[in-house]
């Protein structure tokens, strides 16, 4: 089960990266325009994001194994959907679609851990292994684009999820334990769902446009209507008998604090590799597969350091190695940034890679596990919902902020200017997410070791 679990996860990870380095094909091939381009990232992670909370409570209410099946589908059947694609509109909506089937299978994943294995030395193993292949997943997936689009051209991309989705529906319905019957009592908050669902999805929309479009008109006109829905979602949810997100949860110190940290995390390192692509291939000039290649070292370092992870939290507690682990990332991200330039090596950036790599795998196990510590077993997949979502919004927000400071002062410059004005942008705003890294180091001790678990009288 755990294999399987960890195989889900590797799913969602690579899927969130491969099209990376084939979206100038992609753009090319199928007339995207330049400003609407971004959507074939974007139109991923605003339903992603959006969804994620829906998702979560519907594997609590719902049954785990059966929105695990429903998310792994919804990825097979839209990866097909999007590399047969032949205009732009159908290739955003097939993207839109796997982004839902994420939301509906990242917090089944999470609160299968969360309820199939014992508080402490087993779940910190459980999460080991998980993060292992969510963290490396990442960066797997940038190799694996490189050299499926190179090799295959850019729907390959697309199609490697559906053989891996299928046979991830086949191991899950032999190997997951049957969900009770879904008459629990309980009935499904349906004006919490639309109003969160509605909130978070205008708010991550406005979070991906407005830099490209700048704030104002849609932008502008989502990030209001987001705030008003998610101010009438609290209304709901406080008025509520059986509220989508139990606004109690959020009194449980390590969860709120774990959220806090995994947005910090992916609001600081989440952009870099995106900041990694873009050096290798507009400043060095790197193809797609050889891109693809420098993201091995990377990909080997995070695997290493979430397979330590859940062992050191298991000896060290895991506020103390989350801190710490992200110090180690705070160090190599800084090193990173202050080595890169047009003329550095491969070779030079390596140490950083490494170091980096290792703090960054550890920190993603041991921050989920922190976060899920204390939360009953019949609210772990809302609890996996709202860290998942802090971990989106995060992505979105770190960003829009910190492309829009590397962007700054390359417009009109071409040749060797441009290239020196990139890696100038490019430094800076790696050395601003290496000083917000080590920021969320000292709120990760903040922490308590443990918080008492949520009861059914909640």
């Amino acid at each position: 089960m755990l294999a399987l679990l960890a195989f889900a996860q590797l799913i969602i990870a690579i899927d969130y990266t491969i099209v990376f380095v084939a979206v100038p094909d992609i753009g090319r091939e199928l007339g995207f325009a330049a400003h609407n381009l971004q959507w074939v990232i974007s139109g991923y992670a605003v339903a992603f994001g959006g969804f994620l909370l829906l998702g979560g409570r519907m594997s609590d209410l719902l049954g785990r194994r059966r929105m695990f099946t429903l998310g792994l589908f919804l990825y097979g059947v839209s990866s097909l959907a999007g590399g047969l694609a032949t205009d732009p509109g159908l290739l955003v909506a097939a993207r839109a679609i796997q982004g839902f089937g994420g939301a509906v299978l990242a917090p089944a994943v999470l609160s299968l851990i969360g309820t199939l294995f014992a508080e402490g030395r087993e779940r910190n193993r459980a999460f080991s292994i998980w993060g292992a292949a969510g963290g490396s997943g990442m960066a797997l997936g940038s190799l694996l684009g490189g050299v499926l689009a190179q090799s295959f051209g850019w729907p390959a991309v697309f199609f490697v999820n559906v053989p891996l989705a299928a046979v991830g529906v086949v191991a899950a319905l032999l190997l997951l334990p049957v969900d009770s019957s879904l008459r629990t009592g309980r009935r499904f908050d349906v004006p919490g769902a639309l109003t969160a669902t509605a909130g978070i999805t205008s708010i991550v929309f406005a979070l991906v446009q407005g830099p490209a479009t700048g704030w104002k008109g849609g932008s502008l006109a989502a990030a209001v209507a987001g705030a008003v829905l998610l101010g009438a979602f609290v209304m709901i949810e406080l008025r509520s008998p059986d509220p989508l997100l139990p606004l109690r949860l959020l009194a449980l110190r390590n969860l709120r604090t774990g959220v806090v940290v995994i947005t910090m995390f992916a609001a600081t390192l989440g952009p870099l590799l995106y900041f990694e692509t873009v050096y290798f291939q507009d400043v060095h000039g790197y193809s797609a597969l050889q891109t693809g290649l420098a993201y091995l070292v990377p990909t080997v370092a995070i695997f290493i350091g979430a397979n330590l992870g859940g062992r050191l939290a298991t000896r060290f507690g895991l506020q103390l190695t989350l801190a710490v682990s992200l110090a180690l990332a705070g160090t190599g991200t800084a090193l990173l940034g202050l080595i890169v330039s047009t003329t550095a090596s491969y070779a030079v950036l390596v140490p950083a890679l490494l170091i980096l790599g290792l703090g960054q795998g550890s920190a993603f196990t041991t921050m989920y596990a922190a976060a899920s510590t204390g939360v009953a077993a019949e609210y772990q997949g809302i609890g996996s919902g709202i860290a998942s979502t802090g971990q989106q919004i995060g992505n979105a927000v770190g960003l829009a902020v910190l492309v829009a400071i590397a962007n700054r002062g390359v417009e009109g410059l071409t040749g060797d200017a441009l290239r020196t004005a990139t890696t100038h942008g490019l430094r800076v705003a790696v050395l601003l997410a290496a000083a917000g890294v080590i920021l969320t180091a000292g709120l990760a001790l903040s922490g308590r070791r443990r918080t008492p678990v949520l009861v059914d009288a909640l």
